[in-house]
């Protein structure tokens, strides 16, 4: 019985340590089943790597089939290069809606996917990731939605944030300290406005305006009116092709001189386009090195009869990361802790590493616009991510 009496000693009380947690229950993707799929001439005795490709192979759009069968093809090519016979591709359409993708992935699970490739739109990866934990399947996805990363979803895709990133940086340490920005009213812009606010503080530098603007002819005129009295000396604009060319002359208009004020931009940059509009010029943007993908295209062309878009690479990307990792055990070769190596992995745009938050960081350059549609490295893309002096 429990006293109130203060002098009597407590009772010594013997602490159980607790029983030890149960192991993960068991789930079909953790050993080889007789109904997984198998091609004829693959050895008996030795476990395929069932790679799923997840992607809208009969979407509504023309253009997204298009990437689909491009990607695709890309996938292919990947599996060819790395030479290993035992890595099996198969493929699910998503269709571009979430009950299609649902039923893609399972599909893929019960085929035995080891890992997903895809899907290309976020809420398709929403729909399939409740699927894929349950059977511990991780997904190498290439949305760019970060909300619908983590927890074995990765997202091997080009992140404003790290183009944001690293443009902010550069310019600060090219002396720049009072940054503005124009940013579209869209989710896009959502990101791109909290990873600038991010940047800029993070690399010691100070906000003097965020502009958010509809990306509707017109709608510009009093945003950069209100921007350029801040007196930014640099500026960062969100936006690409025709908008773009509009917005400069009437930054121009209200006083920003591009020749004292630098104007910064995100990959949306990656235009030949822009450079029609004189004042873009040696206007600085993140974006991969320019010639990074030349070997892929010509390889690409050589196959398939026509340049790939430049998504494609991705898809290339994932397969030879795959492959890299193909040699461990069966249905423990994509663990976590190898897909998230910190000295991340060489890709066809360059460096690449997946975080544990399931977004990725990558190695880009900093290009300068130049007349002609051309854009000069200013700063290369670094070849690891180890700092130097480590």
């Amino acid at each position: 019985m429990l006293t109130g009496c203060t002098t009597q000693k407590p009772a010594t009380v013997s602490v159980m340590a607790p029983p030890p947690p149960p192991p993960p229950a068991p789930h079909q993707l953790t050993q080889e089943a007789p109904e997984f799929l198998r091609l004829p001439n693959m050895p008996a005795d030795k476990v395929p790597v069932r790679v799923g490709v997840l992607l809208p192979f009969s979407a509504a759009s023309p253009t997204t089939r298009l990437l689909a069968n491009s990607m695709m093809k890309a996938a292919q090519l990947a599996l060819f290069d790395s030479g290993n016979p035992n890595i099996l591709l198969i493929t699910a359409d998503e269709n571009g809606t979430s009950a299609e993708a649902a039923a893609g992935a399972q599909k893929l699970l019960d085929q035995g996917a080891e890992i997903i490739i895809g899907p290309l739109f976020a809420q398709s990866v929403s729909a399939i990731a409740p699927l894929t934990r349950d059977h511990g399947v991780p997904v190498l996805a290439f949305s760019t939605d970060t909300t619908v990363a983590g927890n074995g979803i990765y997202l091997l895709s080009f992140l404003p944030q790290n183009e944001v990133k690293r443009v902010v940086g550069y310019a600060a340490a090219q002396g720049h300290k009072q940054f503005g920005a124009l940013i579209p009213q869209t989710s896009y812009g959502e990101v791109v406005a909290q990873s600038f606010s991010s940047a800029v503080t993070a690399s010691g530098a100070q906000v003097t305006d965020v502009e958010r603007f509809s990306p509707s002819a017109g709608a510009i005129v009093e945003p950069a009116q209100a921007l350029a009295k801040t007196n930014p000396d640099a500026i960062l604009i969100a936006q690409g092709g025709a908008l773009l060319r509009g917005i400069v002359p009437t930054l121009s208009y209200d006083g920003v001189d591009p020749t004292k004020v630098k104007l910064l931009g995100t990959g949306l940059w990656d235009d030949p386009s822009i450079s029609r509009e004189s004042l873009l010029n040696d206007g600085w943007f993140a974006a991969p090195e320019p010639d990074a993908a030349a070997a892929f295209d010509t390889k690409y062309r050589a196959a398939f009869g026509t340049s790939p878009p430049q998504l494609a690479a991705l898809a290339y990307d994932a397969v030879s990361l795959i492959a890299l990792l193909s040699s461990g055990e069966p249905y423990h070769r994509f663990t976590h802790a190898a897909l998230t190596d910190p000295n991340g992995f060489t890709g066809i745009d360059g460096i690449f590493r997946l975080n544990a938050d399931g977004t990725t960081d990558r190695g880009l350059a900093v290009l300068a616009v130049e007349a002609g549609g051309t854009f000069r490295v200013i700063d290369p893309a670094p070849k690891t991510f180890q700092k130097q002096g480590s």
